[in-house]
């Protein structure tokens, strides 16, 4: 049984997205970080996978579509959380997170195929990263990861080669983490629920340059 794993935050003001503050206010930092979450799901709920679970650090509201499991994550660092969302999997397993909205079914359904790799990784520009899929969903290849540094992509890379892991590679994407870096994802996806309210809030077309 495959299961596709979103992790994601309830998109509160001041609790998401906050260096996205300023320019934009902590309202509508939240109202970003919802329409990357929407899109996020809305594209992960169109990929084949046998289960789509919402991992969720907080409540569900009107964002979240139908077809989705909500689990709350556990306590502890990101790296206990993303290897406790794996450790809840019987079977191939493809996490991804939130900040991507640019995200498309086309991009993530290969990333469950399982005849050539052992794992998918998906680097982030920001050197972290926004895909991690493994075909046995081991914790250990995550604890003790350290997160949220420009190596974290590095060592987590590392983790799976030094397991002897074969790793097919996503492409590499951008994170929303800040106004230059919403600007841009909007830019490279003019058709998201994301890129319209990002238009909305800069007095930009929808994925021009803002």
């Amino acid at each position: 049984m495959t299961t596709l794993l979103v992790i994601a935050k309830q998109p509160l003001p001041g609790r998401v997205k906050t260096r996205l503050t300023p320019p934009f206010s902590p309202g509508e930092a939240a109202a970003l970080a919802g329409a990357a979450l929407t899109d996020t799901l809305t594209a992960a709920a169109l990929v084949p996978a046998d289960r789509h679970v919402l991992v969720l650090d907080g409540e569900p509201g009107p964002w979240l579509p139908s077809g989705y499991e909500v689990v709350p994550q556990v306590t502890g660092g990101l790296d206990v959380r993303l290897a406790a969302a794996f450790s809840a999997c019987d079977g191939p397993a493809l996490l991804i997170g939130m900040d991507t909205p640019q995200v498309t079914p086309g991009l993530l359904t290969p990333a469950l195929c399982w005849d050539t790799y052992d794992a998918w990784f998906g680097a982030a520009a920001d050197g972290g990263f926004w895909a991690l899929g493994l075909a046995v969903p081991d914790p250990a290849l995550l604890l003790g990861v350290p997160m949220s540094r420009p190596d974290t992509g590095a060592v987590q890379y590392g983790r799976l080669r030094a397991a002897g892991l074969r790793i097919g590679a996503l492409p590499v994407l951008r994170d929303v983490d800040d106004a230059d870096d919403a600007r841009q994802v909007a830019r490279q996806a003019p058709g998201t629920r994301f890129a319209s309210l990002h238009a909305a809030l800069t007095g930009t077309l929808a994925g021009a340059r803002a």
